[in-house]
């Protein structure tokens, strides 16, 4: 038989599905990020031109946030996908979930093409707004051409993923990231050893190795029986689910904007300090990955689990999930901005060998990478507000809390005494800010949520009552006529 990897979230102990959910999206970000930082450990150790490492390695980095920016608003819709067929899910509606699922395949690929436009025609264009240093802009073109030709195949990955999250599988995706990631590595080291290429050669090993894991994530559903599975008739628009899965996932595609911008500014502002201090900043910034991804993960848990529940109308256990969630992304986030900090030199040797690069990576660490926590528990309040139908208020929030305030930060207190700690600190600043903002919020649109679930609730018991004493009632007279037609027929 089969194992059945989907996971019923509305019922049974919360702490352990949680867990049980998330370890193996942990591991998935994380490898993830393992993977992607073999681009810059291999260009550091393995590329044939030494001169060029830090250069190539600067490039690369320099890529990050335009890269989110540009991707970060069509993503996001994956995020819609995710929480209609998580609720489908809750009110056990395979049908509904099943043309979310053929419906987001055919989003996923056009919002990809789309990308590969922008992305390979205005790479150049977009970089020399960032202030990119002339002796990186040119590889950093060449990375991002080649990466956004990959893209229809990454989204494809992206949404397939999503779907694949809403209904509780998150081991599947971690098998197929892992399948992926080791061909990475071994691609990265052939191209730039073997063919002596440079940011060429790492771009077509990760394109390559997400084409290998989008095509076993489709193999799936379309092998699936549940609600995540894809039928080919189901490929279409439709305009309703539509409708409802832009208002989910077009704020929490603006929401990724946002942050992007914030951050596309900031990595503008840190380019005027020279190649050393960007491939620093690209060094801290790889380990702080590994923190965020992990904290990041528990959001996504809580933002499935709220929305099945949502969709099975049981805002006790949101309240739950909300706690309990809490609880783990804090516990995580500590624990490895410790491990971080206490490891900061020698992780950050893997990735530069240039001294004052390091020293400059281990000071944005002791800044930004040791408050991550704050940013796990802002975007799990962001994703609990999402699951609760309120996309828009965590997108306006978001907007607020961290992309004005980080632009009038830069514009005033840094401008006041412009070095990289007054540049660092705005990250742990405006996370507070934001997670103050988000628990005013959260509280009172719960209670309002509680009232609503539970009427709705009532409603649908009473009316499977009355289905149920009506379909009895028909039953009753039933019976009585057959016993008078026995009755009859006993007569004549």
């Amino acid at each position: 038989m089969a194992k059945n990897y989907e996971m019923n979230m509305s019922e049974g102990p919360l702490l352990r599905k949680i867990i049980v959910f998330a370890l193996p999206l942990i591991a998935t970000n994380v490898l993830q990020l393992i993977f992607n930082a073999t681009d810059i450990a291999v260009l550091n150790n393995f590329i044939h031109n030494r001169d060029l490492a830090d250069a190539a390695v600067a490039a690369v980095g320099a890529t990050a946030p335009l890269i989110n920016l540009i991707v970060g608003l069509f993503v996001g819709l994956s995020v819609g996908s995710n929480v209609l067929i998580a609720r489908y899910a809750g009110k056990g509606d395979k049908e509904s979930a099943r043309k979310v699922v053929g419906m987001s395949m055919l989003v996923s690929v056009l919002l990809g093409v789309v990308l590969l436009l922008v992305g390979f025609f205005f790479s150049k264009t977009f970089l020399g707004w960032m202030n990119c240093p002339d002796n990186v802009i040119d590889l950093s073109t060449k990375y991002m051409k080649i990466y956004f030709i990959g893209m229809p195949i990454m989204m494809l990955y992206n949404f397939s993923a999503s779907i694949l999250r809403a209904v509780g599988d998150t081991m599947r995706p971690l098998i197929y990231l892992i399948i992926g990631g080791v061909a990475n590595i071994g691609l990265n080291i052939m191209f730039v050893l073997a063919f002596k290429m440079d940011v060429d050669g790492v771009a077509i090993g990760t394109v390559a190795s997400q084409a290998i894991s989008a095509v076993l994530c489709i193999i799936t559903l379309l092998k699936s029986k549940g609600f995540c599975h894809l039928n080919l008739k189901y490929i279409r628009i439709y305009k309703k689910e539509l409708i409802d899965m832009i208002k989910i996932g077009l704020p929490a595609g603006l929401q990724g904007c946002v942050f992007s911008i914030s951050n596309v500014m900031i990595q503008s502002t840190i380019n005027g300090f020279g190649d050393i201090t960007m491939t620093g900043n690209t060094v801290a910034s790889t380990i702080e990955g590994f923190i965020y991804n992990a904290c990041y993960s528990v959001s996504l848990t809580t933002l499935a689990f709220v929305s099945q529940n949502y969709g099975a109308k049981k805002p006790e256990r949101i309240r739950l999930v909300v706690k309990e969630s809490a609880l783990v992304v804090g516990v995580l986030g500590i624990a490895l901005a410790a491990i971080v900090l206490l490891l900061a030199h020698p992780l950050c040797s893997i990735f530069s060998s240039n001294e004052e690069a390091i020293g400059i990576a281990k000071e944005r660490l002791y800044w930004v990478g040791s408050t991550y926590m704050i940013c796990g528990i802002m975007d799990m309040l962001s994703n609990t507000m999402r699951g609760l139908g309120k996309s828009t208020t965590a997108m306006i929030v978001s907007l607020s809390g961290s992309c004005i305030f980080r632009i009038l930060w830069i514009h005033t207190f840094y401008r006041l005494n412009p070095t990289l700690p007054m540049l660092y600190v705005v990250y742990p600043i405006s996370w507070v800010l934001t997670v103050g903002i988000f628990l005013a919020l959260y509280f009172p649109v719960m209670r309002k949520t509680q009232k609503q679930l539970i009427a709705e609730r009532e409603e649908r018991n009473v009316n499977s009552v009355f289905k149920q004493s009506e379909g009895q009632s028909e039953n009753f007279v039933s019976e009585q006529g057959e016993e008078q037609s026995e009755n009859a027929a006993e007569r004549q």
